[in-house]
């Protein structure tokens, strides 16, 4: 199979990269160019345009929001409008998206590919590190014939990968993923400044937890950056305020009751508001320090 893959930021880069190593034949598109110049050196085809990428048998898209692969895919749509791809083209979306949203977009590709196309989403656990790695946690939601069909291109990006339902359950996967994600960010930030303010070492804190039951992957790789106050970016905050969003839009249409993410997406809404969402999601202690000035 061929591969197309648009969207070559923080994550797409090196999640592509990946691909070029397990031997795909890759061509990308990103807004900027230095990205794809990088993977073009390395053997990947460079496409001008997203439309180029239209006889890739799959075509990955990795960009911040559904609103921004729409707008990508719009020519690209227009184009199978006129002239339909092959049967059982797969446009994967691996971005972290509104599960309702995702299920119409599905119905738009079916409509605009006369049927031969259909939609994965897929989106992506293990942040920049997982990506470099190729040790992603990757949650489909699809056809059963669809996601066997891009599953081996998956796996050259990810250690887990797992069909959970049909289109939009990997976008509702990756939802709850991110309520534990930011609330236990948020809980590890809170403990932080409530310790230092107590006078006690934030790392020395962390390194005990971490012996205990309160032990966990986000206390792992986020409780560093938290205790040193290291905001450099692997992923801007911002996005999980979005995230968050969609576990309440679902838990609405299941019924269910959300607290705790009710509570982190004020908090993130929060940390928007004072200017903070383009750096790392462990800026969520700054924050929270903000809402109580120091004595």
């Amino acid at each position: 199979m061929t591969v197309g893959f648009a969207g070559l930021g923080h994550m797409g880069a090196p999640m592509a990269a990946r691909l070029l190593e397990a031997g795909w034949p890759l061509a990308v598109w990103n807004r900027s160019p230095a990205a794809v110049d990088r993977l073009a050196s390395r053997g990947a085809t460079h496409a001008d345009t997203v439309e180029e990428l239209r006889d890739r048998d799959v075509i990955i898209f990795m960009l911040p929001d559904l609103p921004f692969v729409e707008a990508a895919v719009e020519p690209l749509l227009s184009a199978w409008g006129t002239n339909p791809p092959g049967p059982g083209t797969a446009v994967v979306v691996m971005s972290s998206v509104s599960p309702d949203g995702v299920r119409a977009f599905g119905g738009r590709v079916a409509a605009a590919s006369a049927g031969n196309a259909s939609v994965v989403d897929a989106p992506v656990s293990g942040g920049t590190v997982g990506a470099e790695n190729g040790t992603l946690a990757i949650m489909a939601g699809g056809a059963e014939s669809d996601f066997q069909r891009v599953r081996p291109v998956l796996e050259a990006m990810g250690t887990t990968v797992r069909r959970l339902g049909d289109l939009g359950a990997g976008s509702l996967a990756k939802a709850c993923n991110q309520l534990l994600v930011g609330t236990t960010t948020a809980a590890l930030a809170e403990a932080a400044e409530l310790a230092e303010r107590s006078g006690m070492d934030v790392a020395a804190l962390f390194e005990v937890l971490a012996g205990g039951l309160a032990g966990s992957r986000v206390l792992d790789i986020v409780g560093p950056r938290i205790a040193a106050r290291d905001y450099e970016p692997t992923g801007p905050a911002k996005f999980m305020h979005k995230d968050l969003g969609f576990i309440i839009d679902s838990a609405a249409a299941a019924g269910s009751a959300v607290p705790m993410a009710t509570a982190g997406h004020r908090l993130y809404g929060t940390l928007k508001d004072q200017g903070l969402g383009e750096l790392d999601l462990a800026v969520v202690r700054e924050s929270i320090a903000r809402l109580q000035p120091r004595r």
